[in-house]
């Protein structure tokens, strides 16, 4: 049992670190009326939090080998509890921003990868995919006690009380740290590439803002956004700019001989695979959780802690197939596991269209969200270990930060453009709805037209409701209207679920190099053939 003491401390933190996101995502109508804003205010609040964690891992898991793991894993708890205990008494939007997104990011940066390199570093062989496999399901538990904890706090008392309680929970993990063993000093002198955190934290930056943004500003035609290039949106224009910015970043980093990213780690074809895995299944996952709980809440009028009983079956479902790994490890391969959890996947994608509709159908949701989370946890009991068992013990840390930048990165992006595609089909439909009513009469529709192609949010039918009662519209015209947004609605979650089916169609192109053979019971390296390029192999 002693051996597992480490495991108990940083699966602690994993569990910690998947709780307060799962925890917001279902206390969205909540966060709006608290801080009486909308729908894509909280969006945005919930992807800088991932946005923050993805721009800054790398830089963590540099930090950590300069500084040391443990030392920089018990630092980003102190950051993490400071940002939740302000989070927790936060009395403005831009507070819960800078409490949870910012400075939770930050500490999450540094915990992170240190805690990916502290596991590898901890265990070999069979025992580090066991290993993995629990820290795949704490993350699981803390998906699925989030949504019923956070839900729970939310409609009987407040969500404030999940952050409070955090920081007790930090303040036990660094009273048993202890139980890690330290790692010794670095052999050599490590510098920070402090340009290269810069450029790669604007590159990202830029591409997700766009992202995010998308749905107000418009892809091409200026819709209302804050400015215009050449006549057009600056949507494109901004992803163009951070992608140049990330060019640059890679440019920069392969000439520096003490770089941020080795970018010849990505040579080794199952760290590469593995890591594109992780943002598609991140992507997926928090795409899916935004705007599933939306459905719930928005549409259906569920409170937080409905909602949290609704995602349950996912939640109970992943906690257990991502304890599968080492079982699953005797009879297949990891490419296999995670083939099939892509077409569970697929599946479950499907099956939630199917379950949009104005009244839920409990059992049919229930499984459908039962088998989501079946086919992330195949993936979660896979891809860590077989990230971290391609490399050698140097490279641990930094392949952490790579692996959590993959991870978040995906996570922010998965909120912003599942979120964007979920308005703009909202919008496309809503217009097109609204232009053939035949009970709408021509000025009422063109009135509605211009305020469709100002923006529109994603809100409750009857919200809409009160505000066309306080217009000059007739009640039969406005009763149309709120009918055509509510089928529109339905319709931006069908195509949203529809997204979501296609990136995991996509996420097949990414299994090619992935480990082909059973995991062996030595090193616990494994490989396209059996095994893969020693550490030494990727140059700078």
């Amino acid at each position: 049992m002693k051996r597992w003491r480490a495991l108990i401390v940083l699966g602690t933190a994993q569990f910690l670190m998947v709780l307060d996101a799962s925890v917001m995502n279902v206390s969205i109508s909540q966060l709006v009326e608290d801080f009486d804003t909308d729908v894509t205010a909280i969006q945005a609040v919930i992807t800088l939090y991932t946005l923050v964690m993805a721009a800054f891992m790398i830089t963590g898991g540099k930090l950590g080998d300069m500084f040391g793991r443990r030392r920089m894993f018990r630092l980003g708890l102190i950051v993490y509890a400071v940002g939740s205990g302000l989070t927790a008494i936060a009395p403005t939007l831009w507070v819960l921003a800078l409490g949870w997104s910012v400075i939770e990011g930050l500490g999450a940066a540094l915990v992170l990868p240190a805690l990916a390199a502290l596991v590898a570093g901890a265990y070999r062989g069979r025992d580090r995919a066991t290993a993995y496999g629990v820290i795949g399901g704490l993350a699981g538990a803390g998906i699925a006690v989030g949504p019923l904890l956070g839900g729970w706090l939310t409609t009987y008392l407040t969500w404030r009380l999940v952050f409070a309680g955090e920081v007790v929970l930090v303040v036990a993990i660094l009273l048993l740290l202890r139980w890690i063993a330290p790692e010794p000093a670095p052999e050599q002198r490590i510098r920070l590439d402090v340009v290269g955190v810069l450029l790669s934290v604007a590159g990202l930056g830029l591409v997700v803002l766009a992202v995010l943004q998308s749905s107000s500003w418009g892809w091409l035609q200026p819709r209302n956004p804050p400015f215009t290039v050449l006549g057009f949106s600056p949507t494109l224009f901004a992803i163009a700019l951070g992608g140049v910015l990330l060019v640059l970043f890679r440019s920069w980093e392969l000439r520096r001989e003490d770089p941020l990213v080795r970018f010849g780690l990505f040579r080794i074809p199952p760290l590469r695979s593995g890591l594109l895995m992780l943002f598609s299944q991140n992507l997926i996952l928090l795409g899916l959780f935004f705007v599933i709980p939306l459905y719930l809440q928005v549409v259906l009028g569920h409170d937080a802690f409905e909602t949290g009983l609704r995602l349950l079956p996912v939640s109970v479902t992943m906690l257990a197939a991502s304890m599968t790994g080492p079982f699953l490890g005797r009879f297949a391969s990891p490419r296999t596991v995670v083939r099939i959890g892509l077409l569970v996947l697929f599946v479950s994608s499907l099956w939630l269209v199917g379950t949009v509709k104005p009244e839920l159908d409990d059992l049919s949701f229930a499984l459908a969200m039962a088998l989501l989370g079946i086919g992330m946890g195949l993936l979660a009991s896979q891809l860590g270990n077989i990230v971290q068992s391609s490399v050698g013990e140097e490279d641990r840390s930094e392949v952490g930060g790579l692996q959590y930048t993959a991870q978040n990165l995906g996570s922010s992006l998965g909120t912003a453009l599942i979120g964007a595609i979920l308005i703009g089909a909202l919008t496309a439909a809503f217009g097109n709805t609204v232009a053939e009513h035949p009970q709408i009469s021509e000025p009422v529709r063109q009135q509605a037209g211009i305020r469709i192609e100002a923006g529109v949010s994603f809100v409750p039918a009857d919200q809409l409701s009160a505000a066309l009662a306080q217009t000059s519209v007739p009640p039969q015209e406005a009763d149309a209207i709120v009918e055509s947004y509510s089928a529109a609605q339905l319709d931006g979650l069908k195509v949203s679920f529809l997204a979501t089916a296609g990136i995991t169609l996509a996420g097949f192109a990414f299994t090619g190099h992935l480990p082909a053979r059973r995991a062996s019971g030595g090193t616990g390296r494994t490989g396209g053939s059996g095994r893969t390029p020693k550490a030494e192999e990727p140059a700078s």
